[in-house]
């Protein structure tokens, strides 16, 4: 993992295992996701931070650039065909898109009950509770809740399609950087992912730092991964004003 420099560095910010974030990250700048003790899942909400109806879109993202997983050299599109971030580094090499979150009703059948009254901090928290939480501190709520991606976490299908959790995929030091290529709201929960067949809560803690990207080059891998993500930067620099 390459450090980031020091005047470039913005702020850090530790996000523990089973909790919340949200934040705009505003065009030109990055977030690098690490995973401090292994076996994290981040589950990320992308929406455009001026117009939130505009925001990450599943299945124009996975078709447009003919994948099933995001990586590095890869977009995360709007539903208006624009840029919200690129992923411009990654060690892991698969973060999930399909799976979603888990809900309270998943987490209770495969851990128990540990609430906040008694146990405070050390409660069990779920994937779809985390996400509303944040949400409505923007005016948004549950019919804004999409498809998200689960980084780093990995699924695979067997011979009848059925999907699992791949154990061990994300070790301690993985990262994940997101440069925004427009003004972003991110809403982040790191609770453990819906197929993860441990029986055992313990989601990991999860590091988040923001610093100043460099300037999209005319051979940038994100902008020039396939057609259809060059026509989607050319619409976001539209967008926002700036000459492709």
């Amino acid at each position: 993992m390459n450090p980031i420099p020091a005047n470039r560095l913005l702020w850090e910010e530790h996000l523990p295992g089973g909790n919340h974030w949200s934040g705009r990250l505003r065009r030109g700048t990055a977030l690098r996701l690490t995973d401090l003790q292994g076996g994290a899942n981040v589950s990320a909400l992308f929406f455009n931070a001026e117009q939130p109806l505009e925001r990450y879109n599943m299945p124009d993202t996975l078709k447009s650039q003919h994948t099933a997983f995001l990586t590095a050299g890869y977009v995360c599109q709007s539903d208006m065909g624009r840029v919200l971030c690129s992923i411009t580094a990654d060690s892991l090499g698969w973060h999930d898109t399909w799976c979603g979150v888990s809900d309270a009703a998943m987490v209770l059948a495969q851990y128990g009950e540990k609430r906040y009254q008694q146990h405070r901090n050390a409660m069990h928290r779920n994937g779809r509770d985390n996400l509303l939480i944040e949400l409505a501190k923007w005016g948004l709520g549950a019919r804004d809740l999409v498809p998200s991606v689960n980084f780093f976490s990995k699924v695979v299908p067997d011979a009848d399609g059925a999907l699992s959790h791949v154990p061990g995929h994300s070790l301690a030091g993985s990262h994940v950087d997101l440069r925004f290529e427009m003004d972003t709201l991110v809403v982040l929960s790191s609770a453990p992912h819906p197929l993860d067949a441990s029986t055992t809560y313990a989601p990991a803690d999860v590091q988040l730092s923001a610093y100043r990207a460099d300037a999209v080059a005319a051979d940038d891998a994100c902008r020039n991964q396939c057609a259809q993500n060059g026509r989607a930067f050319t619409n976001t620099e539209r967008y926002v004003g700036v000459a492709a």
